[in-house]
């Protein structure tokens, strides 16, 4: 039986890789299409006054659930010892909480209502996360873990647009939009849980508890690549959300949701090439920093570019050099994180953590974008401060000393 506590050596075959993209883009899409669409038109409808208000209210108390339960449903799967597995009962069970969340969204008719279905959705889609991101070091041995994560990066990027396009497109109404969601989000778990295996964690091998603790232990390289993905996280939503706000006062583009939709398609094009080359590269080199370095170059200037060139010809060429970076950095960067990782019996709740440094930036970003707009010389400011934040994070992942 295979050792779940020992480091993968075998490559994982196509199927599984397919199987667990199959399984990121389905969580993606539950996440993305109620916060892109579904969340705000639901508000709006039940108090259009208030509406930025309590999208806010509903979104920031959702994030604070997603932050604790990730490294709590990883500490969780870390000791599970079911005959099923360590990390599938909390995929299958984590998709089917958060799709009774969506389900509860999909009738709510109150503020609490969408509060309680949101903060629902986000425990079980974050304990899926949780489970999901563990799979990597689990059974993808290192010479191949930056393909995989690229891959991963693509699911995230292409869950937005997907999700998207299913509720807006392929189905109408907020009800079928959150049943829909619902769906994607339990049948890739479903799949992946049933086509591939997962290794049983035999009692007497359970780790002992340490306290209870969420925490990792906080080794050097550890800290310094959770602060390195924390940087390049909120490097990027300081250069990506107020791009369409950007386009509309500072360029002056005639059609700024259309200008907005190209920019995307350039900068998500670009991620998905940037994914698989900088991965593949990584791979066949056996080094990290260097490729996190090129990558995080990358997005600086293209920040850089917008603060100093604020015209439509320099976002044609931002977006893609935007997107390169940040998707070579994705692949590179879960490939490298989990390499530093301090212990293997602790790899979901360490791995949850790290998620942490995804989705904090996620909250942090719009909360202080207003006064970097207000005090920090408004648009020019904000791109200057997006490409010292990214700076940063190439500095910090070069105090990095186990991983090449």
């Amino acid at each position: 039986m295979t050792d779940p506590l020992a480091e993968p050596v075998a490559p994982v075959r196509r199927p599984w890789v397919a199987w667990l993209f199959l399984a990121n883009l389905g969580l993606w899409l539950g996440i993305y299409a109620p916060l892109q669409v579904l969340l705000p038109q639901q508000v709006e409808l039940l108090d259009p006054v208030r509406k930025e208000f309590l999208f806010g209210l509903v979104t920031g108390v959702g994030a604070v659930v997603a932050l604790v339960v990730n490294p709590l449903v990883g500490r969780c799967s870390d000791r599970t010892t079911s005959r099923w597995g360590r990390r599938h009962p909390w995929t299958l069970g984590g998709a089917l909480v958060g799709a009774a969340g969506l389900a509860v969204l999909a009738s709510a008719a109150s503020t609490a209502a969408v509060v309680a279905g949101w903060c629902l959705a986000q425990a079980g889609l974050n304990g899926m996360l949780a489970a999901l991101t563990s799979a990597v070091p689990d059974r993808v041995p290192v010479g191949q873990r930056a393909r995989v994560g690229g891959l991963v990066g693509i699911s995230q990027m292409l869950g937005t647009v997907v999700g998207a396009v299913l509720v807006t497109v392929l189905v109408s109404g907020l009800s079928a939009g959150y049943w829909a969601c619902a769906a994607a989000v339990v049948l890739g778990a479903a799949a992946f849980v049933l086509r591939t295996p997962d290794a049983r964690l035999p009692e007497a091998a359970r780790p002992a508890p340490r306290g209870g603790s969420l925490l990792p232990r906080w080794r050097p390289d550890f800290a310094w690549a959770w602060g390195a993905h924390f940087a390049i996280n909120l490097g990027n939503g300081f250069g990506t959300l107020y791009l369409l706000y950007f386009l509309d006062d500072v360029v002056r583009h005639p059609s700024p949701a259309d200008g907005l939709l190209v920019l995307m398609l350039l900068y998500g094009v670009a991620l998905v090439a940037g994914a698989v080359v900088l991965g593949a590269r990584s791979d066949r080199s056996g080094k990290r920093r260097g490729y996190v370095h090129l990558a995080a170059a990358a997005m600086a200037l293209a920040a850089l570019l917008l603060a100093v060139w604020p015209t439509w010809t320099a976002a044609l060429v931002a977006a893609p050099l935007l997107g390169a970076g940040f998707g070579g950095y994705w692949a590179v960067a879960l490939a490298l994180l989990t390499q530093v990782l301090p212990a293997a019996e602790d790899r979901a709740r360490d791995l949850g953590v790290v998620n942490v440094a995804n989705s904090l930036p996620q909250v942090l970003a719009p909360l202080l974008t207003p006064a970097v707009l207000a005090h920090l010389g408004g648009y020019r400011g904000l791109f200057l401060v997006s490409a010292a934040v990214t700076v940063s994070a190439a500095l910090l992942v070069g105090r990095v000393r186990s991983v090449g």
